[in-house]
């Protein structure tokens, strides 16, 4: 059961950290005050009633556009960059104390050392197996 917890956690906290790291824009498209299309990821294509530019550069006559459009964009945590080239003096002697103490824990003995050697083993009297012995008919 707790090995099943941490995987579920060890999932939801990569989640949580995917998504407050990505970034993302929502493109809102308004035809008046009327929300017309939202997208994500790309640009809004509009209703079709988007002013044209005139042809000619001469027509000064000019007129409002119905449409508008909006870019709301999300930014994620951009926090995560771990810089090791500045580490400071205590966090080096951690590091170094942390290493030595785990190399250290698993080394191995010289000699092989049985507690047993200055036990003797207990005299056979009986051979218990054939004692206990039950056959059946």
């Amino acid at each position: 059961m707790k090995s099943i917890f941490h995987k579920i956690m060890s999932l939801v906290m990569t989640f949580v950290v995917l998504f407050s790291t990505m970034s993302f824009t929502v493109n809102m498209h308004y035809c008046g005050d009327t929300l017309v299309e939202t997208a994500i990821f790309h640009k809004a294509k509009g209703c079709g009633m988007e002013m044209e530019k005139p042809s000619t550069d001469g027509c000064s006559i000019t007129k409002k556009n119905c449409c508008d459009e909006e870019q709301l964009v999300v930014d994620g945590q951009d926090e995560l960059q771990f810089q090791v080239d500045k580490i400071s003096f205590e966090q080096q002697v951690f590091i170094a104390s942390f290493v030595y103490t785990y190399i250290s824990l698993f080394e191995g003995l010289e000699n092989n050392v049985s507690t047993y050697e200055e036990y003797k083993p207990p005299l056979v009297v009986r051979q218990l197996y054939k004692i206990d012995e039950t056959y059946l008919i």
